[in-house]
């Protein structure tokens, strides 16, 4: 008689311990699977423009074998761009940002949380589609293998630095235009090292490809303040 109320007072325990950046990141993928489509919206939206492609540049498949890794990263970019004003306004709108920002967990670490949960949804399935798409541009296994690391690598600086604009444009209805503009110069750095190392064999793949994950480590490191201090500003 006395294990079940034993083990629903273990249950409460663990449900109690669970961390609350889990829950929210739980929640986040939760509803992005629900209502975003963002798994989907960002794979068409890849798939799109790797399919225009060819028919701007002409069916010459020795270009586009040479041009192939700047078309995916460029794909890549854009579509991460989806949905990222979206990635603090929501919890604007419905009041949760106010409870962020009173909560005693960091709001530097809700901007992880909250980031990862978005590359989940979006960065990682286009890493999962670059070998697929990059066949319909006639790249080698080798250069697939180089594009899909360095895309592995730098679609989560693309995230974070997403996450600044976002946050700075958290208080503007249709903010995707301005975070684009925002986003788009810092990109050009994580955009340069991560085409050198997925198609140029005269600079080769080790070196660009360790300053990529330089980048987004520093992204990871100096981005969250940078959006958590937006986000402070525009609650005030």
């Amino acid at each position: 008689m006395s294990q079940k109320p034993q083990a629903e007072k273990r249950q409460a325990a663990i449900q109690t311990r669970r961390s609350p950046l889990a829950a929210l990141l739980v929640r986040d993928l939760r509803i992005g699977r629900r209502i975003g489509g963002a798994v989907s919206m960002g794979v068409v939206f890849f798939l799109c423009l790797v399919t225009v492609t060819p028919f701007a540049v002409g069916p010459d498949q020795a270009l586009l074998a040479r041009i192939g890794p700047a078309i995916l990263w460029i794909a890549a970019l854009l579509a991460t761009l989806l949905g990222l004003d979206r990635l603090f306004q929501a919890d604007a709108e419905d009041g949760s940002l106010d409870l962020f920002l009173m909560s005693e967990t960091p709001l530097e670490l809700i901007v992880v949380v909250k980031c990862l949960g978005h590359w989940l949804l979006t960065g990682l399935p286009l890493v999962a589609a670059s070998p697929i798409f990059g066949l319909m541009l006639g790249l080698e296994p080798a250069a697939l293998a180089r594009v899909t690391a360095s895309l592995l690598a730098g679609t989560p600086a693309l995230t974070l630095l997403g996450a600044v604009g976002a946050a700075l444009t958290v208080s503007l209805r249709r903010g995707g235009l301005l975070l684009a503009v925002l986003i788009l110069p810092l990109s050009v750095p994580v955009l340069i090292f991560g085409v050198a190392a997925a198609g140029d064999p005269v600079v080769g793949f080790k070196t660009p490809f360790l300053i990529l994950c330089g980048l987004t480590l520093a992204a990871v490191a100096l981005t969250p303040f940078a959006a958590a201090a937006a986000l402070r500003h525009a609650g005030d």
